[in-house]
């Protein structure tokens, strides 16, 4: 399970990645003497600092308010616009698609043409979408917004990371740096949920649409009042670049779209679903054949299938697997059970909360070499936490989670910081040219990984669901008298306006079916949290396995060293 070394520094560990990582160094003519490297920058005042850390917090709240406030508000959405429950997703999945490939592109064009107009048009077109979003009526023009809204939306998340990372100094980047950048984009989520509630009652959707407007309006005048220090341009843009990039963005966005809305049309049952998956495939082939004949690729594949990085992908697809958790099983178990979002605003605070105590946390311990036990610690939280949520029953109400589901926040917080570092440390030590493809890595992992463990989760809680339903309703009998009772007992409620005793009591089986299935909601969600406790063990367990080997490895080195030496 570690993503890095587990002992020693980190190569390139000075390395700010907004400035000296993401752009290949000039090479001297011939017989030119090198010159010497510069002096380190002077450190950041203490209120200049404050003050940029507070615009990467600004950034990654409204790139992240923007993310999440449709999976937050969907029942809230619906009304407004008039859609279904699917109908109503699709405006996720017009948000999702052209966000999950963006960031790649947009590094290029950052290294080319500067950071600064990078910048200041990136959050000039999301303020201008932002705006058009008060004046939408329908939801068609929803979808076309949301779609670019998407793609305004992109520029923000590197922000974010870039102001956080400007106001540390180069050793600290990958240390303090990434894991307050990181708590950022994990905060955005919970405090989205936290907040949605009282919005709505103040002014219903349109008022989630002001704040989102409010948010825009404030960061781009951070953006002007704070500038980034602009690293020297270079021209890598090739026109191949783009063609591969296109293809790259279509099997992309197709994959997003399969991803947000194959659970709710099922897998099998919608054509569309089958024929985007082949686009999805055809065009990343497409891409992947373009990129293994280049000599100076978009993205490195042969490294990128190395045994080193499919190692640290391994690593964040299942942790955005354990934290599906949290974003859609445990909600959804809420939702089932009746609960509205202001009944769980209670409950997002108190992940918020954590979420932050986990950042600060990692950000105070996160060492060079450390990185194995920060994960263990992790790991062991994601996992009780998830074992205690496996117990839930139709009585659990969001206060008895609330302990539970801080074990979990504060453990994806601690998990992973550590493990970017350290990837990007191996993109480091191949050289800068390499920290495009370990981007690639970063954003399928979690963007489509997020995806993809939501997906996963919900079908297999819809199929558990189904079996639970079966098991129960086998025991249903009207002949047994506790069920015919129960029968009676809820159609009692109905005999004061219903005399035909044929129809009070198909009314009162009806109302016993609702409760089974209720009940065997219930058993799915908790067999989704009994597995992803089981998951985080075993990747617990492997993690331990892997440092005892590496111990092992090193005593059997330390003793063997003298006598190699004296042969």
């Amino acid at each position: 399970m570690s993503t890095g070394p587990a002992q020693g520094g980190r190569e390139g560990e000075g390395e700010p990645p907004q400035s000296g990582a993401e752009e290949p160094a000039g090479e001297k003519p011939a017989g030119e003497t090198p010159a010497a490297a510069p002096p380190p920058p002077p450190p950041m005042a203490p209120p200049r600092a404050a003050a940029y850390m507070a615009a990467s917090t600004l950034l990654a709240m409204t790139q992240g308010f923007g993310m999440n406030l449709v999976a937050a508000n969907i029942p809230q959405l619906q009304g407004p616009f008039g859609a279904t429950t699917a109908e109503a997703t699709w405006l996720m999945a017009a948000y999702m698609a052209p966000n999950a490939s963006l960031s790649l592109a947009l590094i290029k064009i950052r290294n080319q043409y500067g950071l600064r107009p990078f910048a200041e048009l990136g959050i000039a077109v999301f303020l201008l979408v932002s705006v058009a979003h008060i004046f939408i009526t329908d939801l068609h023009s929803a979808l076309v917004l949301r779609f670019f809204a998407g793609i305004a939306a992109a520029p923000l998340s590197s922000l974010g990371f870039l102001y956080m990372l400007e106001a540390f100094s180069p050793a600290r980047k990958l240390t303090i740096g990434i894991s307050l950048a990181l708590t950022n984009i994990g905060l955005a989520a919970p405090l989205t949920r936290f907040v949605s509630p009282a919005l709505i009652d103040l002014g219903g959707v349109r008022a989630l649409l002001h704040f989102e407007l409010a948010l825009a309006m404030l960061s781009f005048a951070a953006i002007y009042l704070l500038p980034l220090t602009p690293p020297p341009r270079v021209k890598v843009i090739e026109k191949i670049d783009i063609v591969s990039y296109l293809f790259i963005a279509v099997g992309f966005g197709a994959g997003a779209v399969v991803l947000v809305l194959g659970r709710q049309y099922w897998w099998l049952e919608a054509r569309w679903i089958g024929e985007l998956l082949v686009v999805m495939i055809g065009a990343l082939t497409i891409a992947a054949v373009i990129e293994l004949n280049r000599e100076r690729p978009l993205i490195d594949l042969r490294w990128l299938f190395s045994r080193e990085m499919l190692h640290f992908a391994a690593v964040l697809v299942l942790f955005r697997l354990m934290l599906a958790e949290q974003t859609a099983v445990a909600g959804n178990f809420f939702q089932i059970t009746g609960l509205q979002n202001d009944q769980l605003t209670g409950l997002y605070g108190m992940v918020a909360l954590a979420t932050a105590a986990g950042g600060l946390l990692c950000a105070a311990i996160l060492k060079p070499g450390r990185e194995p036990g920060i994960h263990m610690a992790a790991l062991l939280l994601i996992g009780v936490g998830a074992f205690l949520d496996s117990r839930a029953t139709n009585l659990t109400r969001p206060e008895q989670m609330y302990l539970s589901q801080a074990m979990i926040a504060a453990g994806g917080s601690l998990f992973l910081p550590p493990a970017i570092a350290s990837g990007f440390t191996l993109a480091l030590r191949k050289g800068p040219q390499y920290i495009l493809s370990f981007i690639v890595v970063f954003l399928v992992t979690q963007s489509l990984g997020g995806l993809a463990g939501s997906a996963l989760f919900g079908s297999f809680i819809t199929l558990r669901e189904k079996f639970h339903s079966n098991i129960l309703a086998e025991a249903m009998t009207l002949a047994d008298p506790l069920v015919s009772g129960r029968v009676a007992q809820l159609s009692a409620a109905y005999g004061h306006t219903i005399t035909d005793p044929a129809v009070l009591k198909a009314e009162g089986v009806a109302l016993l079916g609702q409760q089974v299935t209720r009940e065997a909601n219930v058993l799915a969600h908790n067999d989704a949290f009994l597995v992803i406790a089981l998951l985080a063990v075993g990747a617990a367990t492997a993690l331990a396995i892997h440092m005892l080997y590496i111990r092992i490895r090193e005593a059997g080195a330390r003793s063997g060293g003298p006598a190699a030496v004296e042969g």
